[in-house]
């Protein structure tokens, strides 16, 4: 890899401090638009609006838009600019909209198909059932999902509440190219993969911060919703992996009052308070707030572990101008946990035990010993603001910081259970905190050139991090029978000492530049970022060594689409990925090196004319460098991996009564150098699919009660590169259930009020989600909560 020279760094940390420091501003419901050049003022009320409006520069040239100023929808704003021009809108069974001539003989704007009391979708904002129309991901702008040559999947709002769903673990189980639960039940982190790699989380346009065991976990009734982007991003995200990356929305303040709480009961001694405040604190509207947040105390499904958490998300709107708006968000949550994927022996898993199988629920730990603590807070914001009809600014600005203290005794590494059902155990103690600071800085400028309509990014953003993890590994732990296990052992002849004690300082920086082209029904899309990172990691168990390590790399992509009339939208793209690499090799002075990626990507979109429903297809190519891997206690890096895969996924509001979502993933992993050249990667099956449905009866002696099932199929995969028979496991199918009810059918003083109950794996299927060589870990068991919503 190529060495930057550091002449850059300081400059562009300037720049993104000069930027940051730009007078802040919001956006009103108001119109407030003077008199202007006519396609100029369309562009921008639609840009605004997210309605994908052509314009025949032939038709507007010259032509002046009448004021637009007091209350309007959107496509009633586009009719008060439009007033004398001669022209009229009309809209394409594929929703889009063109202007053309009035008949000559008109004397008023003539009907046209156009609903006007149709709510508009934001790539930020709420969605109404389970078909997203709109995302950021992938491009940083508003832009219509059929328009994006990529593979991207919205989970919604309606979804999560449908599924009830406690993680993000759940929130994904029916995404396309989403490996869930790798690690089964984990009450400390959501193990997921896309397209094979542990996708990058970014919340509110930023990325969260990576350690080893301090990630923050996202409580999911936070948000308002999730898009998965599938394949490389870092052309413009930065720092991301060839599988793809989660990007998620925030719940944030509405001008209209709307409160929700919900409490919830269930399996393991599940108890469960979710709340939801939103509304307007001056009568103007000017100042928005929100307030969302849960706590929770439960048990888990292992003996003697809780999982406890405290989570509160406050948020405060300030409509400053016209143009203008800022919106602070800020999280606080406190997790109080254990490890409830235990790192169970072979024996009594996958092989036979002198002592027959290990139950589900048995703690192999020390319970008055051990302890999982994690503290996670971030503030920062929102912020936009327009400065004509062309151009607009975007700044989001956040500070994390995540603090952990861990200590656990566990199953040990080399394992083996004895005649009397006895295994020999590890402990470990673990200190980690993260800090972080990043700001996002971007220029958006809609405008055309000829027939050209571009939508152009420019874009500067920083990052710092700073990272402190200590890992102490214990021997000499008693062992402790898998039976009946007896706890309290003496722990005071343990030895530890430092497999990794270190301080990792990285300070990234990246330019981009995007410009998403419109030719009649063609898009194309063309992006390219430099990254500039800095990494520099003192190694405090090696006598203080210090590595530096300095990168550049450019990223680029490019992307081809076309809309037909009839709502297919063929697309091609080609999209390259770097990625720092947090951490360091065990017992060395050398930090990981950063990975590299490419991807092909050939697919296709289809949204049926006059219907809420989104069906997809693709297929890929996609290479990876520096891959890293971790088996049992060691993470390494290999050489080179390859995966080929098809993917195909359909959500559908078919009518007012069902919503579906179905999915199947096929991909072939090969690791094309190292030691385990030819063999599959690592929690990567083959094939996976899934189907969640859901029925609501709206009249009848059902009004009101609906029913959701869900079935999930997993292939099967290994857990270590190497494929040996002990890190295989078989596939699976678990199924799920959902029922609710809407008392508010029952009387009118109950409006608002609803039932629910929801079980993951319903039929309590026993599996093993993973085994690595080393252990093995359970799949979920059944979980059934139920639960009582109020909104008001």
């Amino acid at each position: 890899m190529p060495r930057t020279t550091p002449l850059f760094r300081p400059r562009l940390l300037v720049a993104a401090i000069a930027i940051a420091g730009l007078p802040l501003a919001a956006s009103a419901e108001q119109y407030q638009l003077p008199a202007g050049p006519l396609a100029s003022t369309l562009n921008r009320i639609a840009s605004e609006a997210g309605i994908v409006l052509s314009i025949d520069p032939a038709l507007t040239t010259g032509k002046t838009a009448q004021p637009v100023q007091g209350d309007y929808d959107a496509l009633g704003a586009l009719n008060a600019a439009l007033r004398g021009s001669g022209l009229q809108l009309v809209r394409s069974d594929a929703g889009t909209y063109s202007l053309e001539p009035l008949p000559q003989d008109a004397l008023t704007l003539p009907t046209t198909n156009i609903d006007a009391n149709r709510s508009y979708e934001s790539a930020w904002g709420p969605v109404e059932g389970y078909v997203a129309t709109r995302s950021a991901a992938g491009t940083k702008t508003d832009t219509s999902i059929a328009e994006i040559p990529r593979s991207i999947s919205v989970i919604t709002r309606d979804q999560l509440d449908d599924r009830q769903t406690l993680n993000l673990n759940d929130a994904l189980r029916y995404t396309a190219g989403v490996m869930s639960s790798g690690y089964g039940s984990d009450s400390r982190a959501d193990w997921l993969k896309v397209r094979g790699f542990v996708p990058t989380q970014f919340l509110d346009g930023l990325p969260l911060p990576v350690g080893s065991f301090a990630n923050p976990k996202i409580e999911p009734w936070n948000l308002e919703r999730i898009a998965v982007l599938r394949g490389p991003a870092s052309s413009v995200y930065g720092q991301t992996p060839p599988g793809g990356l989660l990007d998620m929305v925030s719940r944030r303040p509405q001008a209209e009052s709307s409160q929700a709480v919900q409490v919830q009961a269930g399996s393991n001694n599940h108890r469960q308070i979710n709340f939801d405040s939103t509304g307007a604190i001056d009568d103007d509207a000017r100042v928005l707030y929100r307030v969302s947040g849960t706590v929770r105390d439960s048990d888990t499904p292992i003996d003697h572990i809780q999982d406890k958490r405290y989570n509160i998300a406050p948020s405060l709107t300030w409509n400053i101008g016209d143009d203008t708006h800022l919106t602070f968000l800020s999280q606080y949550t406190r997790d109080d946990t254990g490890i409830t994927g235990q790192f169970l022996p072979l024996q009594g898993t996958k092989l036979p035990s002198p002592v027959g199988k290990i139950s589900h629920h048995k703690n192999l730990g020390e319970p008055d010993w051990d302890f999982y603590d994690r503290t996670y807070y971030a503030l920062g914001y929102a912020f936009d603001h327009r400065f004509n009809d062309v151009w607009q600014f975007r700044q989001n600005l956040r500070y994390t910081k995540s603090d952990l203290e861990f200590q656990a005794v566990q199953v040990s590494t080399f394992n083996s259970i004895d005649a009397g059902g006895n295994v020999s155990r590890e402990s470990g103690i673990v200190n980690e905190d993260i800090s972080q600071f990043a700001v996002d800085n971007n220029f958006q400028a809609d405008f055309q050139t000829g027939a050209l309509r571009h939508t152009l990014l420019i874009g500067l953003d920083h990052q710092r991090a700073n990272t402190n993890y200590q890992w102490l590994y214990g021997m000499g732990v008693p062992p402790i029978s898998v039976v009946r296990p007896v706890y309290g052992a003496d722990l005071s002849g343990v030895t530890y000492f430092a497999m990794q004690d270190y301080q990792q300082k990285t300070h990234q920086t990246g330019l981009y530049i995007q410009d998403q082209i419109a030719l009649d029904n063609w898009r194309l899309t063309l992006g390219g970022r430099e990254d500039w990172v800095h990494t520099g990691t003192t190694f405090h168990n090696q006598g203080d060594v210090t590595n530096t390590q300095r990168d550049v790399a450019f990223s680029g992509n490019v992307g081809l689409s076309y809309l037909f009339d009839n709502g297919v939208t063929p697309y091609v793209s080609y999209a390259e990925s770097f990625q720092p690499a947090i951490g360091a090799n065990v017992s060395s002075t050398t930090s990981f090196e950063p990975t590299e990626g490419k991807q092909y990507e050939i697919g296709v979109k289809y949204q049926p004319p006059g219907t809420d429903a989104l069906l997809s297809a693709a297929v890929f190519d996609l290479t990876q460098q520096n891959v890293s891997v971790t088996e049992g206690s060691i993470t390494r890096q290999i050489g080179e991996l390859k995966v080929r895969g098809l993917e195909l996924e359909a959500s559908a509001d078919v009518n007012e009564n069902l919503k579906l979502v179905a999915s199947y993933a096929y991909n072939d992993s090969e690791i094309r150098k190292g030691q385990d050249k030819g063999n599959r990667m690592q929690q990567m099956p083959r094939n996976q699919a899934t189907l969640w449905a859901d029925y609501t009866w709206r009249a009848g002696l059902l009004d009101g009660f609906g029913v959701g099932f869900g079935a999930r199929y997993v292939g099967d995969s290994y857990g270590n590169t190497a494929n040996t028979w002990l890190g295989h496991t078989g596939s699976y199918t678990v199924y799920d259930a959902s029922m609710h009810y809407d008392l508010g059918r029952l009387s009118s003083a109950l409006r608002g009020a609803s039932l629910a109950v929801d079980a993951k794996n319903l039929f309590d299927k026993e599996y093993l989600s993973t085994c690595d060589g080393y252990w093995c870990y359970y799949g979920d068991q059944r979980n059934v909560v139920a639960s009582v919503t109020y909104k008001w």
